[in-house]
């Protein structure tokens, strides 16, 4: 319901509306509004079969939401000629909605409906979790690629180039902060490393957009809006950062805890 009410804005106040004059022009967005149907509604399905834990539910069904504000709602006009707005879109995919996607777990559901069909795939998806510093560099040259000048003003002026940025900004993201906040107890100083090696990072391109005396993305840009871009990203970015970290370090300690919880018990029954 809430991906029609937004589809169904009027033309003029999208200009990467679906339904306009040009729809063979938008045909990456209805790539992109299947695949995102295509990603829920098999879910749905999967949940069926495998019932997810309590919560998870809630984080996926939350971040599809956000995915179709972010990809299909106002958001991504306003975005094309405000960097501002650009950036806070690239944070919604990145520190916003990747991460839910890691907290729902959607795996088990997306697995109990596809079988043997989607197994080589995620299976690739679960050997790479095992890595948290690679998927955080992966993650990181994505981040820092998109955000060249050349290739952000190219994901402006061309939809099919638009689209794969979004895909991957997600892709990247999930796969970053699912294997930084799932990560078992021998991995935990690797996502850690992971986690702040992306705070600072993000937090460099952040500063250097901020501090910029010039427009990087075109004349037409104003410098005080791209400044304003680099603190979005630098401040409120960071502080999501510090505290996925210390989710993971809690979570860390909280099993350390319990297992020394369980030690005296165990050496009273022996």
């Amino acid at each position: 319901m809430a991906a029609t009410a937004l589809l169904a804005l009027p033309a003029p106040a999208q200009a990467h509306g679906l339904f306009d004059a040009h729809i063979i022009e938008r045909a990456p967005l209805l790539l992109t509004a299947l695949l995102v149907a295509g990603a829920w509604l098999l879910y749905v399905l999967g949940a069926r079969k495998v019932a997810p834990r309590r919560g998870e539910a809630l984080w996926f069904h939350a971040a599809m939401l956000l995915v179709v504000l972010a990809v299909f709602g106002p958001i991504d006009d306003w975005a094309e000629t405000i960097t501002s707005w650009h950036m806070t879109q690239h944070m919604l995919f990145i520190v916003v909605i990747a991460p839910m996607w890691a907290l729902a777990r959607p795996l088990p559901q997306w697995r109990g409906v596809t079988g043997r069909l989607g197994q080589p795939l995620w299976t690739a998806i679960l050997r790479a979790g095992r890595y948290p510093t690679l998927l955080a560099l992966l993650h990181g040259a994505v981040i820092w690629i998109w955000h060249t000048p050349k290739l952000y003003v190219l994901a402006l002026d061309n939809l099919w180039w638009h689209a794969i940025e979004h895909a991957c900004f997600l892709f990247t993201g999930w796969l970053f902060w699912w294997s930084a906040l799932r990560a078992n107890p021998k991995q935990v100083p690797q996502a850690l490393m992971a986690v702040l090696l992306t705070l600072m990072h993000t937090g460099l391109l952040g500063a250097l957009l901020t501090f910029g005396t010039r427009s990087f993305y075109g004349e037409t840009r104003a410098v005080q809006d791209q400044q304003l871009a680099g603190l979005i990203m630098w401040v409120p970015g960071g502080l999501i950062y510090l505290l996925g970290g210390g989710w993971i370090a809690w979570r860390w300690l909280t099993r350390l805890w319990r297992r020394q919880q369980a030690r005296p018990a165990s050496e009273e029954v022996s």
